[in-house]
C-alpha cells in the first residue's frame, strides 16, 4: 500500500479532505524521523514502536579488491510491533 492509497482510505473511513490527511501524515512522518535522529524512541500504544538500535563495529571483507575493512559503530532505525499488531497480522 503506497502513502497515497493510506491517504484515499483515512479521507474514506474519516470524510476529511485528501490534503489535510496528507500533511497530516508527512508531518507524523517527519517528528518520528526527527525523534529518531536524536537517538530518542517513538511509542505508540497499541500499534508499536520506532527504536533506534545500535549496530556494533565489525569486520568486512571487500572481495574485489581482497581487502579486510572495519565498519564502524552506527544507528539503525527499527519497528517493532505492539503484541495486538502482531496477533492481528497473524490471522
Amino acid at each position: 500500500m503506497t502513502k497515497a492509497e493510506v491517504v484515499n482510505e483515512i479521507a474514506k473511513k474519516t470524510g476529511a479532505e485528501k490534503a489535510e490527511i496528507l500533511n497530516t501524515i508527512e508531518a507524523f512522518m517527519e517528528t518520528v524521523k526527527e525523534a529518531l535522529a536524536e537517538e530518542e524512541n517513538v511509542y505508540l500504544r497499541g500499534f508499536g514502536s520506532f527504536i533506534v538500535k545500535k549496530r556494533a563495529q565489525k569486520t568486512a571483507r571487500n572481495i574485489s579488491k581482497n581487502t579486510t575493512i572495519i565498519i564502524p559503530e552506527h544507528n539503525i532505525p527499527a519497528f517493532k510491533p505492539a503484541k495486538t499488531f502482531t496477533i492481528a497480522v497473524k490471522k
